[in-house]
């Protein structure tokens, strides 16, 4: 049977959003997202960070740079008690219209191949409009989170966007109580 999933960005919605990271020393989880994402597993949800990682291509950081920090990303979650179950990354720039680059649903649709994941019960947390597009442009329930570039996005673009969040969030432990608690209501 399929199992929902909380897709996530990762840059201002897991980690302190830093511009590129092009050293591990700029990498900081945010306090919230261990247990958040703990919370999520605990519930047997799925969770999945899809992030643009146009670094690479652009010759800002090196692939093996983008792996160790999604290692440390992991160790840290790790010891907070909680997992990825997976983590899909584009490392294409723009320009080259790559179909994985959000906000085309590329990585979602991969993902739920991969892991046998019910799109239709399932959410897309992020701290950019573009992740909202995204999870409309994969059919998931989008929650913007006003981490990161969030709450700017939020009071400068908000009703304008035209895709709106299902809900806005404060930071990703909001996010996680606010999916749990939409899961009981369907």
């Amino acid at each position: 049977m399929s199992s929902p999933a909380v897709f996530m960005d990762r840059d201002g919605t897991i980690n302190e959003e830093m511009g590129y990271i092009n050293h591990l020393s700029r990498f900081r989880i945010f306090s919230q997202a261990a247990p958040a994402i703990r919370r999520l597993n605990e519930a047997g949800l799925k969770v999945v960070v899809i992030s643009n990682q146009s670094g690479v291509a652009r010759g800002f950081f090196s692939a093996a740079l983008l792996a160790e920090v999604n290692r440390r990303l992991t160790g840290i979650l790790a010891a907070g008690g909680a997992r990825l179950d997976g983590l899909y990354l584009c490392t294409h720039r723009p320009e080259e219209g790559c179909p994985c680059r959000k906000p085309k649903p590329e990585l979602i649709l991969q993902a739920a191949r991969d892991l046998d994941l019910d799109l239709e019960r399932s959410y897309l947390v992020g701290d950019r409009y573009n992740d909202i597009q995204t999870a409309a442009n994969a059919r998931v329930k989008g929650i913007l989170v006003l981490t990161g570039y969030g709450r700017g996005e939020w009071e400068f673009i908000g009703d304008r966007a035209p895709v709106q969040p299902v809900y806005v969030a404060q930071d990703l432990e909001d996010a996680a109580a606010w999916i749990l608690a939409d899961l009981t209501r369907d």
